[in-house]
């Protein structure tokens, strides 16, 4: 059973993620937060496997509790409204698992629940067709040196998590196993310091 925690300012919004999350067999939604600082507080208590978190709150907005959230080793998954890319952009850097708007389909809400749980990353179509964007309008960004520690299998591996390839795709191009990929990945995210798979998606 994957538990969660909503952490949304709107009671409306956080009644339909509950709807929505509750009627599947393998979720269960156990708290919500109507603020930041109570999402921060109410996820020490309950410890759940993934937060669900809106941006704009009122006492600690959901980017500063993302922050806070992800230092301990929680799962978060951006849901809001807004679909700026400051607001992208600054979520991913904070650690989180994930980022969708909430005019998203039910099921890639529920999915991406189920991906960060897992600790891999979701982001919308969208949002990864405007990060591909940025990042390849960029003249020529330097070489980042955290790379240097990465075998020439990482590499390959790396550039292709980049590219939102799965452990199973991966394997397939690479000739080896879905379980070698993941344990290249968890290599790969111990050597770059990162917490999870959106990190390296930036990094690639």
């Amino acid at each position: 059973m994957i538990t969660v925690l909503l952490a949304d300012d709107q009671p409306l919004v956080r009644a339909g993620l509950r709807a929505l999350l509750d009627t599947e067999p393998d979720l269960t939604v156990v708290g919500e937060a109507a603020d930041g600082a109570e999402a921060v507080r109410l996820a020490g208590e309950l410890r759940p496997d993934v937060v669900l978190m809106d941006v704009r709150m009122p006492e600690l907005d959901g980017l500063a509790a993302t922050r806070a959230l992800t230092a301990a080793g929680l799962r978060v998954v951006v849901v809001t409204t807004f679909d700026l890319d400051e607001y992208v952009y600054e979520a991913l850097r904070s650690g989180a698992s994930g980022f969708l708007v909430k005019d998203a389909e039910p099921a890639e809400i529920r999915h991406a629940v189920r991906v960060a749980a897992r600790r891999d990353a979701l982001l919308s179509p969208g949002v990864t067709r405007r990060l591909i964007e940025e990042f390849t309008a960029r003249p020529g960004a330097p070489d980042d040196r955290r790379l240097a520690a990465l075998t020439g299998r990482e590499r390959e591996v790396l550039s292709r998590v980049g590219r939102r390839h799965t452990n199973a795709q991966i394997g397939e191009e690479l000739f080896m196993s879905p379980l070698t990929v993941k344990t290249h990945v968890n290599r790969m995210m111990a050597k770059l310091s990162v917490h999870d798979r959106a990190q390296l998606v930036v990094i690639a």
